[in-house]
């Protein structure tokens, strides 16, 4: 089995892609002792020590570590847990409910784990506001907000992920389109 690794634009944050799906649905994040509990390879990551969360999607884990740790000690390790949890065949974390708060929190970890840092990469920032009725509302901030090509980042890039993770996610709109 073949993990592909990604380092990101923060040196605290690896994303780990396995050759297989992780989840059915949605996403699940793990930042504390609570949320670790839902899922045993999540357990079994933090058991390494050093690990700050984990936002898992269907086709990546990403994997936060704490200042004092070591990628070139904690990336083997990780790839062999993973390894050694997909041969089990279970399922890395239940089914989710699809209610709104948990919809709410999928569409958020995901902003911070995937929309942010490259958002961020351009001097700007990305808001989450609310989500209603399919129509998730943000705003763009910094280098971001006015920016001529701020609505192709919402629409081809931020609208097209969340949609790809989240079906119930229609549309992505900025705070500024809505109040005009």
């Amino acid at each position: 089995m073949i993990i592909e690794i990604q380092e990101t634009p923060d040196p605290s944050v690896i994303n780990f892609f396995p050759p297989q799906p992780l989840l059915r649905q949605g996403t699940a994040e793990f930042v504390d002792a609570k949320s670790i509990r839902r899922s045993p390879l999540a357990e079994q990551i933090f058991d390494l020590g050093g690990i700050v969360s984990l936002f898992i999607t269907a086709d990546m884990i990403s994997v936060t570590k704490t200042p004092e740790a070591s990628w070139n000690e904690l990336k083997p390790l990780i790839m062999a847990e993973i390894m050694d949890y997909l041969s089990t065949g279970e399922e890395i974390v239940p089914a989710t409910t699809t209610d709104e708060s948990s919809i709410v929190g999928q569409i958020i970890s995901l902003l911070n784990a995937r929309i942010r840092p490259a958002v961020k990469r351009d001097g700007g920032d990305i808001k989450f506001i609310r989500f209603d009725n399919g129509i998730v509302l943000v705003e763009m901030q910094g280098a971001c907000k006015g920016c001529p090509y701020a609505m192709r980042t919402l629409k081809d890039g931020v609208e097209r992920i969340l949609k790809t993770y989240i079906p119930e996610v229609r549309e992505v709109r900025n705070i500024e389109e809505n109040n005009a």
